[in-house]
């Protein structure tokens, strides 16, 4: 259960431009933590840079300043991205801050008060002020050419297609909506637009993001579908590709995708934040509180698409979380049999609301809590690939090297799932290639396959 995306630093992530650098050519380097959402801005702010006539370096010492991208969801994160934004003070000097964490600029300055600027989340066109101010362009329209589906930081096969921005939910752990605002959904023809052009480009993988993909679209008044989230799950469906729904808050209205991925339209993969299930902690959460109605739904995506595979993420050791509270999560996985599930252990938040509640749960008991619901959750992981063991699965390729392919099924999103390994007969693949596979063995989380 690795981060998603890993963190993604100017000496491994190299974007996806021409490497021919121009004499004089401003160069500007990027370092970008924290989730999709915030990969997907900083693809945006280097496209924009390139069309301004900015190379993009790999490096620190190549750059003529470093934008870093932080992310600020938990103090753990906040201090991730101070080390980053203190690594790239060592290695350049010239350094822009933006992202999550932007939004709490005292705290970034009072520990390097250094940096050149700090801006806020989706603030694409301060940034540009900031690198405009330090690192001045100087465009040549005749060779500064960036390819048409922009400058990206993930593998040329997929990308992250983000469809709105901000959350209209209240949870009392989460300070998104603090940061990023309410709901603001992209119009449909500019993500089918965005979506067309990295088909066009190559991308075989679509991998649908935002705080609320089942929400999309509800925050516009006098819209023709009351859900629009199911026309343009229809209208990706459409392009040929893989399509894979992240983030999908489990309203009713979810089970009109199933059908689309019992057709095959679109992935059957939901990624849903359950977060809990007991109702008390839910309560105390500020979220749904309907973990057995929740069982029901689950029931009847399995009916509606014996093939889906569902994954979700939960926190252990929330305040006034007891021992019987506990059990109800670890009883209730085991009914529910979830693919895949990650789970993070409670962390106070600067400005959440759930910092103010009584009875926090010492870090003990959160540490072992979390080792017994990964233990549970790895038990039926592992029942659940075996089980594929002898089955002949549709996988895409990641990477090929002298060793063997990595590949993922369509129930692994990448960096945060399993992976399918062939250790021959892999030569000729080259990653994007969606091929047959016959699964020979099974571990905890990953799969090992041949070629059929």
């Amino acid at each position: 259960m690795s981060q998603n995306p890993p963190l993604l630093r100017p000496d491994l992530a190299r974007a996806t431009i021409p490497d021919e650098q121009r004499e004089g050519q401003p160069t500007i380097g990027m370092v970008s933590l924290g989730c999709p959402k915030a990969l997907v801005d900083s693809e945006r702010i280097l496209t924009r840079l390139r069309a301004e006539g900015y190379a993009i370096s790999p490096d620190y010492k190549g750059a003529d300043a470093v934008i870093v991208n932080t992310c600020g969801f938990l103090d753990s994160a906040k201090a991730e991205s101070l080390d980053a934004i203190g690594e790239a003070l060592r290695e350049n000097g010239r350094v822009i801050v933006t992202g999550c964490l932007g939004a709490e600029p005292g705290y970034i300055t009072g520990a390097h008060p250094k940096v050149l600027a700090v801006t806020g989340p989706q603030q694409y066109e301060a940034v540009l002020d900031a690198v405009h101010r330090s690192v001045p362009p100087s465009p040549d329209p005749f060779v500064d050419l960036i390819p048409a589906q922009g400058i990206k930081l993930t593998p040329r096969h997929y990308s992250y297609l983000k469809i709105s921005e901000g959350c209209d939910h209240k949870c009392r752990f989460c300070i998104i909506p603090d940061m990023r605002g309410r709901l603001v959904s992209r119009p449909a023809r500019a993500v089918l637009r965005e979506a067309e052009k990295l088909v066009e480009a190559g991308v075989r993988e679509l991998l649908v993001i935002s705080q609320d993909t089942s929400a999309y679209g509800t925050d516009w008044k006098g819209r023709d579908d009351k859900f629009p989230i199911l026309p343009l799950a229809r209208d990706l469906g459409s392009l040929g590709v893989w399509v894979r729904m992240h983030y999908v808050y489990p309203y009713p209205h979810v089970r009109d995708l199933v059908p689309l991925m019992a057709e095959g339209r679109i992935l059957p993969y939901l990624d849903i934040p359950f977060q809990h299930a007991h109702p008390d902690v839910l309560r105390r959460m500020a979220r749904p509180a309907a973990a057995a109605r929740t069982l029901d739904e689950i029931a009847a995506w399995r009916r509606d698409c014996p093939d889906i595979v569902l994954r979700s993420t939960f926190i252990v050791g929330y305040p006034g979380e007891t021992e019987t509270e506990f059990q109800t999560l670890l009883d209730w996985l085991d009914e529910a049999q979830l693919d895949r599930v990650g789970c993070f252990q409670y962390e106070n938040v600067a400005g959440a609301r759930s910092n103010a509640l009584p009875d926090h749960v010492p870090e003990a008991v959160k540490a072992e809590r979390y080792a017994r619901f990964m233990e549970k959750a790895q038990a039926i992981s592992a029942a659940k690939l075996a089980a594929k063991v002898g089955r002949r699965i549709e996988v895409i390729v990641d990477e090929v090297d002298a060793e063997g392919a990595t590949c993922r099924s369509m129930a692994d999103a990448p960096e945060i799932d399993g992976n399918l390994f062939l250790d021959s007969d892999f030569e000729t693949l080259v990653p994007g290639d969606i091929l047959t596979v016959e699964v020979d063995e099974a571990g905890e989380y990953d799969l090992w396959g041949r070629r059929v």
